[in-house]
């Protein structure tokens, strides 16, 4: 990557973020790390991750921690993919059950190089946590699988109560900020899970301080509460380096209240706006039982 934030714009105040005291912080790194499981709070250098971890909450990563993509705005190592680890669903299913956790988000690297894109790997995930902890409701944050029906299909028939595919930016942004992603094609696994499950919820994020207008903005939570989503994160885009993509504008609480009340008034379910919000901020708590 070559990208810098030119001019680089100072962080405003109310991105300061005081990290939580005490809490299960250490607790659930140590358990993770003996359980040799990857977070994607860890590896994204998500902002919420101490907050989160003293919550006894975490986002899983599965299929390894190399992408075979390299979006410009993401932390993930971009490198040669890890080998798939037959073992990891049933070491995810017992940190859950460790943890006590009643509800848990499954995401992963974008694997390219396999067939189904890992869609396999998600639907042994859900039914490792289903067979241990049948009580735990389970999102998963999926990756495009290159636009195939039957891998969508093989993580739907495995019943998780959300799927959550990122459409991350406006459309004329995605040369820039996702070159080897399709706008169309991330709209259309939206579609495509309404059409196959009716009753399930369907949620998507976007970033916003990449350069968009208000306008787009708008365009874009029609385009996706047309596709049948239900819920919608919002949150601030922060540069993880100076080597990628400069944060362009810095949205003010207030701006998040407009895009809130925006997203409200065309019509999702539940939604999370906010500077430090991310697709599986609070996952829980934007879940509709």
């Amino acid at each position: 990557m070559t990208h810098k934030t030119t001019p680089y714009l100072p962080k405003p105040k109310w991105l300061a973020k005081r990290l939580p005291v005490g809490g299960n912080y250490q607790k659930i790194k140590m358990l993770l790390s003996c359980a040799d499981l990857h977070t994607v709070c860890q590896e994204a250098n998500c902002p919420n991750m101490f907050e989160c971890f003293s919550k006894n909450t975490a986002t899983f990563m599965i299929l390894g921690k190399h992408c075979t993509r390299n979006c410009n705005f993401c932390n993930i190592v971009h490198d040669v993919p890890d080998l798939i680890d037959s073992k990891e669903p049933a070491r995810i299913a017992d940190t859950v059950q460790k943890l006590g956790l009643n509800y848990v988000v499954i995401t992963s690297v974008t694997r390219d190089d396999l067939i189904d894109g890992g869609a396999f790997h998600f639907a042994d995930t859900i039914h490792a946590i289903k067979k241990k902890t049948p009580e735990t409701r389970i999102e998963v944050l999926i990756p495009d699988f290159k636009g195939d029906i039957t891998s969508l299909q093989t993580v739907l028939s495995a019943g998780p109560h959300v799927l959550n595919h990122n459409i991350e930016t406006v459309e004329s942004l995605y040369p820039k900020v996702r070159p080897r992603a399709d706008y169309n094609r991330c709209l259309g696994v939206l579609k495509n899970t309404r059409k196959m499950d009716s009753c399930i919820q369907i949620k998507s994020g976007i970033m916003v301080g990449l350069g968009e207008t208000h306008e787009q903005l708008e365009h874009t939570f029609l385009q996706i509460k047309d596709q049948g989503c239900d819920i919608l994160t919002v949150g601030q885009y922060l540069a993880p380096t100076r080597a990628h993509l400069g944060v362009q504008k810095y949205y003010s609480p207030e701006e998040f209240r407009i895009l809130e009340k925006m997203a409200k008034n065309i019509g999702f379910k539940k939604i999370a706006a906010g500077p430090f919000v991310r697709s599986s901020y609070q996952a829980n708590a934007l879940f509709e039982s």
